[in-house]
């Protein structure tokens, strides 16, 4: 049986390749749209309070599904008060 010396050298071009290849890889990933947010997310989005959106829930600017205590709004209905 033989042994092999690893050197820090060999470490780092095996570090570099690798990072060559993970890059190569994620090029070619689409980032996934989500089509539902959390109330924490369009608040953020919106840049609003959580009793701003209330009030455009309430008046029924924005329609949200309450699932579990957490209320959920449908991105695409985000994206067409924006452009109002």
């Amino acid at each position: 049986m033989a042994i092999e010396v690893i050197t820090k050298e060999d470490l780092e071009q095996f570090r570099v390749r690798l990072l060559e290849d993970i890059k190569k890889l994620t090029v070619h990933v689409k980032p996934v749209k989500k089509e539902w947010l959390k109330g924490s997310e369009v608040r953020k989005m919106l840049k609003i309070s959580s009793g701003t959106l209330q009030t455009l829930r309430i008046n029924q600017t924005l329609h949200g599904s309450k699932i579990g205590g957490i209320y959920y709004y449908r991105l695409e209905e985000i994206e067409k008060l924006l452009e109002k």
